[in-house]
C-alpha cells in the first residue's frame, strides 16, 4: 500500500518561500531599473496553487493614523481549512503633485499589495530595485532638471531625485513648487 503525504499549510507555504521567483519586469525610466510589482509576484505564485492545492487573496482596508489616510493591505495563504495571513499599511500621499486623489489611493494600493505579497512570500526588498538603487549622487544638468520636472508631474516623488542627484536649492524649490 502506498503512503500519501499529507502537508500542512506551514510546509506548502515554506516550499514556496524556497522555490518563488518573482521576476522584475517592470522598468523605471526616471531611476534606470528594473522593478517587480504585486502582479509579477502573483504571476509567479499561479503554478503553485494547483500543484499545492491553495489559493491566495488580497484584501484592503482604508484606515487612518494620526489623522492621515493609509491602506492596509493583506495577504493570505488559504488551503480551504487553515490561512496564514502577511500584512503591509502604506500612507496615503494626498499631496503627491501631479497626481488625482483615485492614482493617490491606486498607488498606495498597488505598494501596498506589493509589500503584503512579499511579507508572505519572504521577498527580500534588498534584493528589489525599489529598496536597493546604489546610484552616486551626480549634480543635475539641464537635462536631467527638465526630466526631472516630468517625472515629478507624472506622479514621481521628490525623494527618487534626491537618492540619485545632489540638488541645489532653487532647483529642489522648483521641483517642489510643480
Amino acid at each position: 500500500m502506498e503512503t500519501t503525504k499529507v502537508m500542512t499549510l506551514n510546509s506548502k507555504l515554506a516550499t514556496i518561500q524556497t522555490k518563488l521567483k518573482a521576476k522584475k519586469s517592470r522598468f523605471n525610466g526616471f531611476g534606470k531599473y528594473n522593478y517587480r510589482s504585486a502582479e509579477d509576484i502573483l504571476e509567479a505564485v499561479k503554478p503553485f496553487l494547483l500543484e499545492l492545492g491553495v489559493s491566495v487573496t488580497i484584501n484592503e482596508n482604508l484606515a487612518e493614523i494620526a489623522g492621515l489616510p493609509v491602506m492596509e493591505s493583506i495577504a493570505t495563504i488559504s488551503d480551504g481549512k487553515d490561512s496564514i495571513q502577511a500584512y503591509a499599511v502604506v500612507g496615503v500621499d494626498l499631496n503627491q503633485k501631479g497626481m488625482n486623489v483615485p492614482q493617490q489611493f491606486g498607488s498606495a494600493s498597488s505598494y501596498g499589495k506589493k509589500y503584503s505579497l512579499g511579507n508572505l512570500f519572504l521577498i527580500d526588498d534588498t534584493q528589489d530595485s525599489d529598496a536597493s538603487n546604489d546610484h552616486s549622487k551626480t549634480p543635475m544638468n539641464a537635462t536631467q532638471i527638465a526630466k526631472a520636472k516630468d517625472f515629478i508631474k507624472s506622479g514621481g516623488k521628490l525623494e527618487a531625485i534626491k537618492a540619485k542627484y545632489v540638488l541645489t536649492k532653487e532647483v529642489e524649490q522648483e521641483l517642489t513648487t510643480l
